[in-house]
């Protein structure tokens, strides 16, 4: 998606995925000087213990040292990525919101943006009818660098969400929702338990269209009804 040449982009610091490179480093770096001797106090004491604990305790620390501060590297490497990987990307421009996240791009039009906010860890975006456009996992992007980058661009950025106090926490078998509401949000629980972030955004498309804006607190699931 093309965005004009005036777009503000936001994304997460390179403080943090450079910070757990070096921390992952370090810590590679302080297993090497007392592998050895953990390594050999393991093999001369527990019945059994793992290959790579007996291959430690035959190395010295002109071995260890190097060995795991690479794989320490190694490691910091792939968390530093990850974290870029699972990060949100937001691009504003004068004409719509560009967010990408886990290597899909949602592109949401100006036109169709009613109010725009920070709601705990998430960015949400909401229609003029309260619909929810998006919701994003936001939490290590800066709050001031997402308020500027809609703020200067005239979107309607709000401070915080308006209809905080709507939301109630889903109990299940509760009488103030049908049996076809609770059944989705108890399909949408299990997708969440198994880490399918797909078929629980489908479903909370599937729950606004009944009329219930659901979100995440911890463990439990919490809803408003549209007006």
């Amino acid at each position: 998606m093309r965005m004009h040449d005036d777009a503000t982009r936001v994304t997460v610091s390179p403080v943090i995925p450079g910070a757990l490179g070096i921390l992952c480093a370090l810590a590679g770096l302080g297993l090497g000087f007392v592998a050895p001797a953990v390594s050999t106090w393991a093999v001369d004491t527990l019945p059994a213990v793992p290959g790579p604990l007996e291959l430690l305790a035959g190395l010295t620390t002109a071995w260890t040292i190097p060995l795991l501060t690479v794989v320490g590297i190694g490691a910091g490497l792939f968390l530093a990525s990850t974290a870029i990987h699972e990060s949100l990307a937001l691009t504003v421009d004068s004409e719509g919101v560009l967010l990408t996240q886990d290597e899909r791009d949602l592109y949401v039009p100006r036109a169709k943006i009613g109010s725009v906010f920070r709601e705990g860890r998430d960015l949400v975006l909401l229609d003029s009818a309260e619909r929810e456009l998006a919701r994003r996992k936001a939490d290590d992007l800066n709050d001031r660098a997402v308020a500027d980058a809609f703020t200067a661009h005239g979107y309607p950025w709000s401070e915080k969400n308006t209809h905080e106090e709507s939301f109630t926490r889903w109990i299940e078998g509760h009488p103030g929702l049908d049996e076809q509401t609770h059944a989705l949000l108890r399909e949408r629980r299990e997708a969440l338990s198994g880490k399918d972030t797909h078929l629980a955004t489908a479903l909370h498309e599937q729950l606004q269209e009944l009329g219930v804006v659901v979100r995440d607190r911890g463990r439990h699931q919490e809803y408003r009804r549209l007006a």
